[in-house]
């Protein structure tokens, strides 16, 4: 996400085409037993990069299309599972879209999205006042009481795959969670660089 985000913006066919790159490299680890759960995780990663290569190279200022074109990968992941194939990628997937699911819910309660697409349009140095009118929202009682509930979702969400002794050892349950989880990592991280800066 964090090499991601800048490439994109300023090399979108590049990002683009290091799906590619992914794919080929998730394919060779699949290929051998001591690096398949390595090939897996990284086929995950992949339809993530996909979708985060075209939303954010040619529709970022359109936060409507974003959960859809970040989706884009759901149908080869559920039929990966149906054929129980790539457990730990198409799980770990799963988990992302899951976890940017709870976000934009947040974006769209909090009435972020107008500053979204500000954001979106401008050159990142006039965005400073976008941010601050934005953080001003999260700051409010509602903006709060949203963000508690978007965190205990993804804690119980991401938590609830693990509570069994069976689930524990199994290594998609983690990629799931592990997915979930971070979702709360990485938005913390946005929401205090929005505050600093």
């Amino acid at each position: 996400m964090f090499f991601q985000a800048p490439l994109v913006r300023q090399l979108p066919i590049l990002s683009l085409a290091m799906t590619g790159g992914w794919a080929g490299l998730s394919y060779w680890l699949m290929s051998y037993p001591a690096t398949r759960i390595w090939g897996e995780l990284l086929t995950g990663f992949t339809w993530s990069w996909l979708a985060g290569s075209i939303y954010w190279g040619w529709l970022r200022w359109q936060p409507y299309v974003h959960l859809p074109i970040e989706a884009i990968g759901l149908p080869l992941a559920l039929w990966g599972l149906w054929r129980n194939h790539c457990k730990v990628g198409n799980w770990f997937y799963i988990g992302s879209l899951f976890g940017t699911a709870v976000t934009d819910a947040y974006f769209y309660a909090v009435n972020l999205i107008p500053h979204w697409r500000q954001i979106m349009q401008v050159e990142p140095e006039l965005a400073l006042p976008i941010f601050q009118s934005a953080i001003a929202k999260v700051q409010t009682p509602w903006g709060v009481i949203c963000a508690i509930v978007g965190v205990f979702v993804l804690v119980a969400v991401g938590v609830f795959p693990l509570q069994s002794q069976k689930n524990r050892s199994a290594l998609h349950h983690w990629a799931f969670s592990g997915a979930v989880l971070s979702t709360i990592f990485v938005d913390g991280l946005f929401w205090l660089a929005a505050c600093i800066t």
